[in-house]
């Protein structure tokens, strides 16, 4: 009769229990050193080059770039109306105070005349009174008119600012003729409590929809004269080309923080894919693997992302054909019917 020993298996099933936990420890280490890594850990997509091209995968490889981190203001799109209203205004004053000027001149020549007529005995005493009269009527309302020019300019530069009214004044140019053809926009922009203006030349982008990777740049004019009573924060004029940009339009602001740059990459806008409500891209890991990789800290730009820390420069990101990856790395992961 043949009898079954038990005793081996019953060995090995005594083992089996230790070397479980160490095999798992061993992975927990190398999950761990996986993750100091972004995005390790997640599956590897293999695709030879023939799928690579025909799948129509495009790649970058990323270069460094330096970021300066932004805040976000407020602004509004300002009508030039009140501005050009108060210029022709001044000019009127000035053009009543150059006639006003030019009485006042023919009235000291006439005084000269009777003065010297009267010396000769030709005229009398009460036509000199007449003419000295005359000529300080004529001094005051010069005087007149040179304060109402001067009440205008006065007005300019306490609503517009000194900087502005000059634009508005200046005699040989025309400096609001971008404005008033709409080729720029005027913004008032205000900072939030607390946020300083970065130097003039820094850039400022802005756009009416709060879309950063559509805003346009502004360049900066002056202060302005008075504070947003709602935000209570320091004001700016500002000047934009942006053609969707109006008069009357409320726009999203842009300005860069007053620190140093940030060191990373810029990706274009198609390389980023979501999935879960993250955002990842795939990397290049080999000649035939793509691995995903999530951004857990990147900003939009015009052009694209700048993303700090998840990708190393000299790496290959994929660029088109990353939903493709990501659609064939789920297929993947589903279990066949005969598993």
């Amino acid at each position: 009769m043949f009898v079954f020993d038990f005793r081996p298996f019953l060995l090995i099933a005594a083992l089996c229990p230790l070397a479980v936990p160490a095999a798992a420890a061993e992975s927990d280490a190398a999950a761990e050193t996986a993750g100091a890594e972004p995005g390790a850990g997640l599956p590897v997509v293999e695709l030879s080059p023939e799928q690579q091209q025909r799948a129509g995968l495009a790649l970058l490889k990323v270069q460094p770039t330096g970021y300066r981190p932004e805040y976000t203001a407020y602004g509004k799109a300002l009508t030039i109306q009140p501005l050009v209203a108060i210029r022709s205004q001044y000019r009127v004053a000035l053009s009543e105070q150059k006639s006003a000027h030019a009485r006042l001149t023919q009235s000291g020549q006439s005084i000269r005349r009777s003065e010297a007529l009267y010396r000769h005995g030709v005229t009398a005493k009460r036509v000199v009174q007449e003419q000295q009269a005359l000529w300080q009527t004529d001094k005051a309302q010069l005087e007149a008119r040179r304060a109402q020019s001067e009440a205008v300019l006065e007005e300019a530069r306490v609503n517009w600012g000194a900087e502005l009214a000059d634009w508005a004044f200046a005699p040989a140019r025309d400096c609001l003729r971008y404005f008033v053809s709409g080729k720029e926009t005027l913004l008032l922009i205000t900072l939030p409590p607390g946020k300083v203006l970065p130097a003039p030349e820094a850039p400022v982008f802005v756009d009416p929809e709060g879309d950063r990777g559509k805003a346009d740049k502004a360049a900066y004019i002056s202060p302005a004269p008075q504070l947003d009573q709602t935000v209570q924060g320091p004001s700016y004029f500002f000047r934009t080309e942006g053609k969707r940009i109006r008069p009357g339009m409320t726009v999203s602001v842009w300005l860069p923080e007053d620190r140093a740059p940030e060191d990373g990459v810029t990706i274009p806008a198609s390389a980023l894919i979501w999935s879960m409500d993250q955002a990842f891209v795939y990397v290049k890991t080999g000649p035939h693997g793509f691995s995903r990789r999530l951004l857990a800290n990147y900003t939009s730009l015009p052009d694209g992302y700048f993303v700090g820390g998840a990708l190393k420069p000299g790496e290959e990101v994929v660029t088109v054909g990353g939903q493709l990856l990501l659609s064939e790395e789920f297929r993947a992961q589903i279990p066949d019917e005969d598993d």
